[in-house]
Order: structure tokens, then sequence, then C-alpha cells
């Protein structure tokens, strides 16, 4: 386990959890209509994440090693 933080306090996530606090929170406190969000929805946002992930690091603004986290 992690522990994470935001506003609101500490969270504890799993290790291998690709999340952070504010999704945990997210899906604790919005699970009320029982809908998941569709699946191509959430690889296009996958996609555009990677591909600013590496526009960060070619142009210097995000650490490589940071960059290479979320390309991964």
């Amino acid at each position: 386990m992690r522990t994470e933080y935001d506003f609101l306090g500490e969270m504890n996530l799993p290790d291998d959890a690709y999340y952070g606090v504010q999704t945990k929170r997210a899906v604790h406190n919005f699970s009320i209509t029982g809908h998941k969000i569709n699946r191509d929805f959430i690889i296009a946002l996958a996609i555009i994440k990677k591909a600013a992930a590496k526009a960060n690091v070619k142009t210097g603004q995000l650490p490589l090693d940071v960059g290479t986290a979320v390309v991964q």
C-alpha cells in the first residue's frame, strides 16, 4: 500500500494502482448510477495522456523519469 494526499486528507492505495487519490475518491463518491465509462473513451484518454507526456518531455517541461512512467 502507498499513501497519497490531497486537500481532503490522505488515502491508502494499492502499490500497483495506476490511479491516484482523486480517482479513488471519485469512484467512492460517485458510484451512484452503476454506469461504467466506455472502454473506447478510457483508451482515448490514455492515448492523449501518452502523447502529452512525450511532447512535454521533448520540450523539457516534464522530467524524463516522470514522462517515462506516464508512458508506461
